[in-house]
């Protein structure tokens, strides 16, 4: 039986673990296939004083998409992940990907991680980034994953309370049989000292509590894409998928307090432990 295989657009660093270089190495340890292509190369996470690198020019990343389908890989995808994007041809390259890969492929499931930005700083992606992620992106997605922040900016309302995400959901225009996980909530239903996760799809409304952490680190949200990816990849739902994730993801940043570190840390012996049987 052949291995899922999935299609992961975001993108890569040469230091730490954000994009791909979050997302891959749990796929991966979960026994999954990936098929990495970077939109952005950069030295490091912004968390350093210098940041070198660029996105990739919008010849070279069409290049790398060709080569994607000169292999087949859309084709025979299990799922495709798409999140950080660093240009605006870039993005629409990637909304132009999506959109074939899918009248290909009917059977593959998009996963729209829109990395825009967060309570501090607020967004950090250019406008036009965010536009296609509303416009495009996102009403072609079969699981998408924003934060607050990013929901109210995609949607120009207001995320404080579960009914504000029944709302949100609808302004968001995703297909009718689509999954909306929104992650890092403190709502006014949230219990002291929690976040949670809320998903909201054609079955109805589950939350999904976690311990709230003090630390906040880049590629937080990276890694919880992957890692549900790798959870619903093995088999799991998208709710104990989304545990998983919950779990593994507070495992690397509580791993990262502990050592001091501006990364989230993926060698802990139970983080990867746990990745062999998601």
């Amino acid at each position: 039986m052949s291995r899922p295989l999935i299609v992961s657009i975001q993108s890569q660093v040469v230091l730490g673990h954000v994009g791909n270089s979050a997302a891959v190495f749990p796929m991966l340890a979960a026994g999954l296939e990936v098929a990495p292509i970077p939109t952005v190369i950069f030295s490091n996470t912004p968390d350093y004083q210098t940041l070198r690198g660029r996105a990739l020019p919008s010849n070279f990343f069409a290049d790398l998409l060709q080569g994607a389908w000169d292999r087949g890989l859309p084709e025979r995808a299990d799922f495709l992940l798409t999140g950080y994007i660093g240009s605006a041809e870039v993005a629409r390259l990637t909304a132009d990907f999506v959109a074939r890969a899918k009248a290909a492929n009917p059977r593959l499931r998009y996963y729209c991680d829109p990395v825009l930005g967060d309570e501090q700083p607020g967004l950090y992606v250019p406008r036009e980034i965010a536009e296609t992620f509303r416009d495009r992106l996102l009403p072609m997605a079969d699981i998408a994953s924003p934060n607050p922040f990013e929901v109210a900016w995609l949607t120009g309302q207001p995320v404080a309370e579960l009914a504000d995400i029944h709302r949100a959901a609808a302004a968001l225009r995703m297909a009718p049989q689509a999954q909306l996980i929104v992650t890092g909530c403190k709502l006014r239903e949230t219990a002291p000292g929690m976040l949670e996760s809320v998903v909201l799809g054609p079955q109805g409304m589950t939350r999904h509590p976690t311990p709230h952490l003090p630390v906040a680190l880049a590629g937080t949200g990276d890694l919880f894409a992957g890692l549900v990816i790798a959870s619903l990849g093995t088999g799991r739902s998208l709710g104990p998928a989304v545990e998983f994730a919950q779990t593994q993801t507070a495992r690397a940043l509580g791993r990262a307090a502990e050592l001091g570190t501006k990364e989230v840390v993926l060698s802990d012996p139970e983080f990867r432990r746990a990745l062999l049987c998601p």
